[in-house]
């Protein structure tokens, strides 16, 4: 009995691939529920972000599910046929999976380390599968560990202080081409999703930039009298008559289809400057070729690598701090979830010694369970069993 992982991740998968499993809630619902329809697994949770895409599991025959779990998870991806799909599939179990959930939720596995969102991400994958009815008293009890030790991470330690996310590098690499965005045309695709949001906060810090951004609503705000600068809000069918006139384009929706396609800025883009356009979607919302056009720079996910080792390189310290404290928090999990897989075992061992009790006394019962712990035991098993009994006062 125990926790799995299947892991596709920015750790050893490319954009390319992780598109491919980039799942709508809806597709990660009838997954999760065919995991456990299907008998792979007595419990499921999904976490689904733009750099990764984990499936967790509890199930009685934790080490049986693994050929299962990816069979159905390739079918659902459409990815059978890929070749070396092998090379971008993590698997883990027990230990392992549990302490990758602890590191993944504090950020730690983060391509931008000690970054935020991915905590509010975790959170939201496990409601959903909560509310979806995939997730039981052992993924449940899992993640509220996992949530509980990042915040800890958060409050005690530096990883997460001077916080540097992908929304923040977006905003660096348009600062890379021009050195400033006083002055200049920005535009946000998407500025009411998560990733959006955060870009627009960041935008609004810097003064003098000129802020449209796209809304399907156009009853949303435009204007924030506490930060330095308002936006302006244009229709989302609108936004080719605008390109032109843009130096920066920022596009971060969950969308399946393209938000800008090569075709159509070809043929907008009419005045040659720089421009920098900026993907922050999985999968991808601005045709790859775009960054084939004059004077354009096109950056998606994977172009951060750069920015973001430079990042966790100054974060090494607090890593260190933030996985002993991580590690203390994974002991607890699995002392509970040990002490709640043997509950049966203990309420039978009860019964028998109240039976010997009543035979033979109290002190012969324990007399008793103490020897059979000493025939049935491994030798390093009782040594550490009576170790710490010695502690005990």
């Amino acid at each position: 009995m125990g926790i799995t992982l299947i892991s596709i991740s920015h750790q050893a998968a490319p954009l390319q691939i992780r598109e491919m499993f980039a799942f709508p809630e809806e597709v990660q619902a009838k997954l999760m529920k065919q995991m456990i329809e299907k008998g792979i697994a007595d419990e499921c949770v999904i976490i689904s972000t733009c750099n990764r895409t984990e499936v967790y599991t509890y199930s009685e025959y934790p080490d049986s599910n693994f050929a299962e779990m990816q069979e159905l998870l390739l079918d659902f991806a459409s990815a059978q046929d890929v070749e070396h799909m092998g090379d971008y599939i993590r698997l883990y179990s027990g230990s392992k999976a549990i302490r990758h959930l602890f590191r993944v939720t504090a950020g730690l596995d983060s391509m931008v380390m000690g970054e935020d969102q991915i905590l509010g991400q975790v959170k939201r994958a496990h409601e959903f599968a909560h509310e979806t009815g995939t997730c039981g008293v052992y993924l449940n009890t899992l993640f509220r560990y996992a949530v509980t030790a990042a915040k800890k991470v958060k409050t005690e330690t530096d990883l997460s202080r001077t916080t540097v996310s992908t929304a923040t590098m977006a905003i660096k690499a348009a600062e890379q081409t021009f050195g400033s965005l006083h002055g200049k045309k920005v535009m946000l695709i998407g500025a009411s999703g998560k990733i959006g949001s955060t870009v627009l906060k960041n935008l609004q810090c810097i003064e003098g930039a000129e802020v449209y951004i796209t809304a399907r609503n156009m009853g949303q705000a435009s204007a924030d009298p506490h930060h330095k600068i308002s936006y302006q809000v244009m229709d989302y069918e609108k936004r080719y008559e605008l390109v032109n006139e843009m130096d920066v384009i920022v596009s971060a929706t969950t969308s399946p289809h393209y938000t800008l396609t090569y075709d159509n800025l070809a043929k907008c883009l009419v005045t040659e400057k720089p421009r920098v356009l900026v993907d922050l979607a999985v999968p991808i919302d601005i045709d790859a070729r775009a960054g084939k056009l004059p004077g354009v720079k096109r950056y998606d996910i994977d172009d951060f690598r750069e920015l973001a080792a430079a990042n966790n390189e100054k974060k090494q310290h607090e890593a260190l701090e933030a996985e002993q404290m991580l590690e203390e928090s994974r002991k607890d999990f699995e002392r509970w979830m040990i002490f709640q897989q043997g509950l049966p075992k203990i309420a039978k061992t009860k019964e028998w010694m109240l039976r010997e009790a009543e035979k033979k006394g109290f002190e012969r019962a324990i007399d008793k369970m103490f020897y059979r712990l000493r025939d049935n035991s491994e030798p390093e098993e009782l040594r550490a069993f009576l170790e710490h009994l010695g502690s005990v006062e």
